[in-house]
């Protein structure tokens, strides 16, 4: 049980997005807070996409620590932030505000959880060719800052816009490194094979559909490092795949877990309590797990 001292000095942190009400956050940094002795608190905010603007006005009108902004406001966001972090410019979605003294500064801290997400797993990451499925708004975070480090990209989608949308977005910068292609199974087989880390960025095998997978497990490889960034359930079909062969595998809460200590440390300016959020992260999502397995037998 969580016990939290409230008094005329403590201060907030909100989650802005709609909806809000699955967050996991609200526990996690409060529980946080208390522990490092940080008087503050944490809450959901349902904004609706018409508020959006006075939802962002009222972090400096009620000197609110900073905020966390998820779906579906991460882009548009940007147009009332006075200033913004250069690789979350590149992204163009933000999902962290600052508030420095009246000036809001926004970054993305889904990349950098994701990198410090593979490094602590012991992945190198100079020298190697990634494979990303998806490329949606978590794919182009990891894309954006997995290019400073690795030798080539390959990108898959089942959709040729958004594709080609990002691997226009990250050429520009970072031209020669980057392969596009459609999804397809023989294709995916070919690629995988050049690759040293496939890294899942699509919502296929989040619950309910758990059994879903894009890779074959015939395609996967004891060398080939898997990471799921999908948290619900903890261990999607592509990781179990991964485990029966072999291969190393990095949980999706890590990535949840460490782009919320960024931010954490970001809001204090000190140390987050890495052990205490994990554990509190992953005690909701064992719930979460078995209520779904309860509600199914149900």
């Amino acid at each position: 049980m969580l016990h939290i001292n409230i008094n005329g000095s403590t201060k907030l942190v909100i989650l802005i997005g709609d909806p809000v009400s699955h967050s996991l956050s609200p526990r996690m940094h409060t529980a946080a807070f208390q522990k490092i002795g940080f008087n503050a608190i944490y809450l959901a905010c349902r904004v609706k996409k018409d508020n959006l603007k006075e939802a962002i006005n009222s972090i400096k009108a009620l000197e609110i620590v900073g905020a966390n902004i998820t779906i579906p406001h991460k882009v548009e966001t940007i147009k009332y932030i006075d200033k913004i972090d250069p690789i979350a410019k590149e992204i163009g979605a933000i999902n962290t505000i600052i508030n420095r003294n009246g000036i809001l500064y926004a970054v993305n801290t889904d990349g950098i959880g994701a990198i410090r997400s593979l490094k602590e797993a012991g992945i190198e990451l100079k020298g190697c060719n990634v494979l990303i499925l998806g490329s949606g708004g978590a794919s182009r975070a990891i894309s954006f800052h997995l290019l400073n480090e690795i030798n080539h990209l390959f990108i898959t989608n089942i959709r040729e816009k958004s594709l080609s949308k990002l691997t226009t977005d990250l050429e520009k910068k970072h031209a020669g490194k980057i392969t596009k292609f459609l999804y397809n199974k023989d294709k995916l087989k070919e690629y995988l094979k050049k690759c040293d880390l496939l890294i899942n960025c699509t919502p296929v095998g989040m619950y309910p559909n758990i059994h879903e997978s894009m890779v074959p497990e015939e395609f996967l490889r004891e060398d080939l490092p898997v990471f799921d960034i999908i948290y619900n359930p903890i261990e999607t079909k592509l990781l179990k795949d991964a485990k029966k062969v072999g291969a190393r595998i990095i949980y999706g809460y890590k990535m949840l877990l460490y782009q919320g200590v960024e931010g954490f440390e970001l809001w204090t300016g000190k140390k987050a309590p890495v052990e205490l959020m994990e554990k509190i992260l992953i005690d909701e999502l064992l719930k979460n797990d078995n209520n779904n397995i309860n509600n199914k037998k149900g």
